[in-house]
């Protein structure tokens, strides 16, 4: 057990380190794009200092990179949201909020989120893939920061549930199942998943004021 917990740290920073690379290739793919070029991957590493190499490891395709750099524009982030005076207290509100806003990005978004998640499924039945680096996990971040008022009312374990929980609630893989699965309309869905938020995080304050769930 203590060999486990000793390894985190050093697990947490490689994570952390490739979450930065691949940062920043899409910000240099991102910075092309803008003035004016159609930047291959071989383009973007060096634009990044990224060996070429590592930059495919990541990006395996010209279009796999391509399709992802617009998903970047405009992403709600823990400043554009919580930053300003106006921004919610309450954690259910905030909660919503993010929901809310990654919804509207996705929709801004949807034909080239929907090829994003086809080349992520694409690229995971490849037997060639090697380790998979992974994605910024954009939704952990503004939640985290979404449900900071709860800190003191939940313990750790139950605030981490309440998290994971949010985090399939939230996102493309949970509007692809309300469009495509539930058939709603935007404006349905959008409601319906602001809903599901809510009621999580009342169920969640629930318990931990004591009332057993059910």
């Amino acid at each position: 057990m203590r060999g486990a917990m000793s390894r985190t740290p050093r697990t947490r920073e490689r994570l952390s380190q490739k979450l930065r690379t691949r940062q920043a290739l899409l910000d240099a793919a991102r910075d092309l794009v803008a003035a004016g070029q159609t930047p291959t991957v071989a383009d973007t590493a060096d634009a990044a200092a990224v060996s070429r190499a590592t930059a495919y490891r990541y990006f395996p395709s010209q279009e796999s990179l391509l399709v992802e750099v617009p998903l970047q524009v405009g992403a709600p982030t823990v400043e554009s949201l919580f930053a300003g005076k106006s921004a919610p207290t309450d954690a259910e509100d905030r909660a919503v909020l993010v929901h809310n806003a990654l919804y509207d990005h996705i929709r801004q978004h949807e034909n080239e989120f929907r090829l994003f998640l086809r080349n992520s499924l694409l690229r995971s039945l490849d037997p060639d893939r090697g380790e998979e680096p992974r994605r910024r996990a954009g939704r952990l971040e503004l939640l985290d920061a979404a449900l900071e008022p709860l800190e003191g009312e939940l313990d750790a374990v139950q605030l981490q549930r309440l998290k994971d929980t949010l985090a399939i609630l939230i996102g493309t893989e949970a509007t692809i199942v309300l469009r495509d699965v539930l058939h709603l309309d935007h404006n349905e869905a959008r409601a319906a998943g602001e809903e599901a938020v809510r009621q999580v995080i009342r169920a969640a304050r629930h318990e931990a004021a004591g009332h057993p769930a059910g």
